[in-house]
């Protein structure tokens, strides 16, 4: 399985949206930057760990389930 900045996007963007939730309220949540949430999505921006655990947790998440869904958009099935 190849790493891919898009899929870890997608998979965020996804569950933010099946939350309801805007960029402005999960990036409040997670406690980071707009603007860099929105580079997240857009795969122009790669989260180091520490944002991916802050944002599964924002989202109600374990890091592991956040880790699952990417995995799961990366092989297509997200």
């Amino acid at each position: 399985m190849q790493f891919d900045n898009r899929a870890v996007g997608q998979a965020i963007r996804l569950l933010r949206k099946e939350k309801g939730l805007s960029q402005d309220v999960l990036s409040g949540l997670a406690g980071i930057a707009r603007t860099h949430l929105t580079m997240i999505e857009n795969g122009t921006k790669q989260a180091n760990f520490e944002t991916i655990w802050k944002l599964a947790s924002a989202l109600g998440l374990r890091p592991s389930e956040l880790v699952a869904k990417i995995e799961a958009v990366i092989e297509g099935k997200g």
